[in-house]
């Protein structure tokens, strides 16, 4: 495959959530070219099958080879929990692929190593339990206590977010005892930085949010750079496609890119 610098950054997410890490990848190298999918059809992937999980991300990575894209960003948590191995198994070894949950391992880890550190997520990725193995295969002394919080994707991507509805929701969720005495908590699904500042407000700024997309869109970058794949000249453009379109994340690509991305439907099943 004849990939190079200016081949373009492939990202993928089931709806608006992968958007958050596309935004801090193109804020971070915005001389990159970005094609990013959403899986509007089918989302959220929170509640699904491992299987249907699996099947999706190969279906949607091979769209993304298919257009040449030199490294493939799974921007989702519970694709990268249930289906990473799947993707880079499907997809041609010249291409980088990426997922969101090694790079904030990494972090937790480094900073939190004897503290009691939460992750909030959808109900694969904490059934994974791929949070707490790969933070303690690197720190083994951080107690790292997870909890499912299978409302919150449905309710961002329906647009419900910094308002009371959303608040007592989340307040709901984080008031749980398993999250009690913890120094941090992760993020753990690509929407919920869009509540950040929600989560913020329940903990009164007294607990670190680790928002992991700023950190794997910065571990993106420097993998780039060491493997010579930078893009080193301004211009051409993003391309974003979805397999339902929807209002909704129309009018979400305009928050994050602060203009009219001329959002495609791609549909890439019967």
């Amino acid at each position: 495959m004849n990939l190079n610098k200016n081949s373009p950054i492939g990202i993928f997410d089931s709806g608006i959530g992968g958007l958050t890490v596309a935004a801090a990848i193109k804020k971070i190298l915005p001389q990159e070219n970005l094609i990013y999918f959403g899986d509007t059809a089918h989302l959220p992937y929170g509640e699904k099958a491992a299987e249907s999980i699996k099947h999706y991300s190969v279906q949607i990575a091979g769209f993304l080879a298919e257009k040449k894209c030199k490294a493939i960003v799974i921007a989702c948590n519970t694709i990268s929990a249930v289906a990473f191995n799947d993707v880079r198994k499907y997809i041609d070894k010249n291409i980088a692929v990426y997922n969101v949950i090694d790079p904030v391992a990494e972090f937790v880890a480094a900073h939190y190593p004897i503290q009691k550190v939460g992750v909030i997520a959808t109900k694969a990725t904490i059934n994974s339990r791929v949070y707490a193995k790969r933070i303690n295969k690197l720190s083994a002394t951080t107690i790292v206590t997870s909890l499912a919080t299978p409302l919150l994707v449905p309710m961002i991507e329906e647009g419900y977010y910094n308002n009371n509805i959303s608040q007592a929701i989340i307040n709901s969720y984080l008031s749980k005892p398993s999250l009690a005495g913890i120094k941090a908590i992760v993020l753990g699904c690509t929407h919920f930085p869009l509540i950040k500042k929600e989560v913020a407000n329940y903990y009164k700024n007294k607990v670190k949010i680790i928002d992991s997309a700023h950190i794997v869109a910065m571990y993106i970058k420097n993998s780039l750079e060491k493997n010579n794949l930078l893009k080193e000249k301004t211009g051409g453009k993003d391309i974003f496609y979805v397999s339902d379109y929807t209002t909704s994340f129309d009018e979400s690509t305009k928050i994050f890119f602060a203009k009219d991305v001329g959002l495609k439907e791609q549909r890439l099943w019967d």
